[in-house]
């Protein structure tokens, strides 16, 4: 409700402000082991669908979409030293290869760049 009342007529706005959020998320992930990151991953990807369920704007959803994945990437212990956050990786780059096809081609271009930055990273 609070998206469409206040958030809905600036989306750039919303998209920063989430993104600040998944930052502090990252931030607070409790790194002792790999089966808390996991929890934590996979509970800060929750809310990053939850957000952009509210948003319904494929732009929205790969914009979240690659900042979870640069923080994923960013992640200490790495997370390619675990198979299962691994695969969750895999699985988001996958989702927004998919939704980058229905895209226009400007916006396909400057996303596919960005992408492409976070996996060889």
């Amino acid at each position: 409700m609070t998206y469409l009342l206040y958030e809905a007529s600036n989306e750039p706005a919303y998209v920063e402000s989430v993104k600040r959020e998944i930052e502090q998320l990252f931030a607070q992930v409790n790194n002792r082991n790999y089966y808390f990151i996991k929890k934590s991953v996979r509970k800060i990807l929750r809310a990053i669908k939850k957000y952009i369920h509210y948003s319904k704007k494929k732009e929205t959803e790969v914009e979240l979409l690659l900042c979870f994945c640069c923080e994923l990437k960013k992640l200490s212990p790495s997370m390619e030293e675990n198979t299962a956050l691994n695969n969750i990786y895999i699985r988001q780059i996958e989702a927004i290869k998919k939704i980058l096809h229905s895209l226009h081609e400007d916006l396909q271009f400057d996303y596919e760049r960005e992408l492409n930055k976070i996996i060889q990273s």
